[in-house]
């Protein structure tokens, strides 16, 4: 399914996943995370940010080609399309942004274990 980057908006962004974080996942949730804090950053460029909307607006998108409320696989498409925009732009999924993700996900889901990896 194309998502349009005109789907995204952070108010949507937020009001997915407030109550939602918990059973989207950790792992879903720190690629949008890492994508979302990238976008907000001045030094993400234009081709960039238009990477990161659309994987955003997929995300947000209330139809999408796996239903999210399908148990265990309802997020996998989601989890792709976040996975080929970071990708593309990793370059500016810098610390700060990694950081700011960490922080949010330990908000919500306390401190990570050790073993987990970086995106």
């Amino acid at each position: 399914m194309k998502s349009d980057p005109n789907n995204f908006t952070p108010a949507r962004f937020w009001k997915k996943l407030g109550p939602n974080a918990r059973h989207i996942g950790r792992e879903a949730l720190e690629k949008a995370l890492y994508l979302y804090y990238a976008v907000q950053n001045p030094a993400t460029p234009k081709w960039a940010r238009r990477v990161i909307y659309g994987a955003l607006g997929y995300f947000i998108l209330p139809l999408d080609a796996i239903p999210d409320l399908a148990p265990l696989i309802g997020y996998t498409d989601d989890i792709s399309v976040m996975a080929a925009a970071l990708a593309t732009v990793s370059f500016y999924i810098t610390p700060e942004v990694k950081a700011q993700a960490h922080n949010k996900l330990s908000d919500w889901f306390g401190p990570a274990a050790s073993g987990l990896k970086d995106a």
